[in-house]
């Protein structure tokens, strides 16, 4: 009677992992490649998937593995961009929120930690916002950089380029973790230590909702 080895469950410590992308697919296969095998990872480290709510691009590739492997896929979408990101059937659980402020602090809220596939404008703002509030104290979660191909070369020499020049300190510059083409999920260790006083969540909304009023008024 033949023993049957079962494969050893891969453990993580986070639960959800938020991940910036593209809507649109890119030319090189590469960009593709990432993000089903970043994917592919996430179901295996039994890890759930925030993303923008997309089904198109980058961003229904992997939302697309990491549900059909089992795992919740929640997307957050401003109502808005509903019909431009969203074609055909939605993949896992859609949140759909007012605008692009929610949609960000919300993708926030809900994950442990952060990657970026290649993408354009959008992904690149969001990677960018998250780093800033890892800055302010916002958050201290892990931020990751999947820098496929050398996707992002030029962005990481800007941030080199904003430290010899005194705009970004060194310890505000490792927060983000970069890897070329390996998507492990429990790689992603955030160097810095403290870059400033943490801040809560609840905190920063409230100073959202002061400034809105102010605008408002």
């Amino acid at each position: 009677m033949e023993t049957q080895h079962q494969q050893p469950t891969i453990t993580s410590r986070f639960r959800r992992i938020c991940v910036y992308c593209g809507s649109s697919p890119g030319k090189n296969p590469s960009y593709q490649l990432a993000a089903i095998q970043l994917g592919k990872q996430l179901v295996e480290r039994n890890i759930d998937l925030v993303y923008g709510g997309g089904s198109i691009g980058l961003m229904g590739l992997i939302s697309q593995v990491v549900y059909d492997g089992g795992r919740h896929v929640l997307g957050v979408i401003p109502k808005t961009l509903n019909a431009r990101e969203i074609t055909g059937e939605t993949v896992g659980e859609v949140r759909a929120v007012s605008g692009m402020h929610q949609r960000k602090a919300e993708m926030a809220r809900q994950a442990d930690a952060f990657i970026a596939l290649p993408g354009g404008y959008g992904t690149l703002e969001e990677l960018l916002e998250i780093i800033t509030w890892a800055q302010l104290g916002i958050h201290d979660k892990p931020v990751g950089l999947l820098n496929v191909d050398g996707y992002y070369n030029s962005l990481l020499a800007f941030m080199d380029k904003a430290v010899d020049e005194g705009f970004v300190t060194p310890a505000a510059r490792h927060i983000i973790v970069f890897c070329p083409n390996c998507p492990r999920p429990h790689e992603y260790v955030p160097e810095h230590c403290g870059v400033a006083p943490k801040l809560s969540w609840e905190i920063e909304q409230q100073l959202v909702n002061t400034a809105k009023s102010d605008i408002y008024r």
